[in-house]
């Protein structure tokens, strides 16, 4: 794989991870969250969807 190519794919899936974390902000907000919980909520978020995108494209490449 080109390293465009992985540049470009990093960049997509760093995208939808933040997608991911501003969401789950939202709906912590939403329900009535304090600032703090607020932002570990979207850290977490975010973390969790980097994770498991990360891995399935390590296990797409490596088949």
């Amino acid at each position: 794989m080109s390293t465009i190519l992985e540049s470009l794919l990093l960049t997509v899936l760093a995208l939808l991870a933040v997608l991911a974390g501003v969401g789950a902000a939202l709906l912590a907000k939403a329900d009535g969250a304090t600032v703090p919980a607020t932002l570990r909520a979207g850290a977490i978020g975010f973390g969790a969807t980097m994770t498991l995108l990360l891995a399935t494209v390590t296990v797409c490449i490596l088949l």
